[in-house]
């Protein structure tokens, strides 16, 4: 199993919407938009890191309104 911590920075205005879609992604295990650089924070856990890198580069990053992301691996 792959954990990882993915912050998210989005267009002004989006942010509601998008925690939305976020949450509805069945790999997503918790999503809250949060202060600081970046917008929300999501935890996803997937069978393998390949799963996690499909989540994070062919879901989240191409949704419209989502500007960048930092993705951490949980090793522990």
């Amino acid at each position: 199993m792959a954990l990882c911590y993915v912050m998210i920075n989005v267009e002004l205005g989006s942010e509601e919407k998008l925690l939305g879609e976020v949450r509805r992604i069945p790999q997503v295990r918790e999503c809250h938009r949060i202060y600081g650089v970046y917008d929300m924070i999501a935890k996803i856990e997937a069978d393998s890191l390949d799963a996690v890198k499909k989540v994070v580069t062919l879901k989240i990053r191409r949704m419209p309104g989502v500007r960048s992301t930092l993705t951490t691996i949980a090793i522990e």
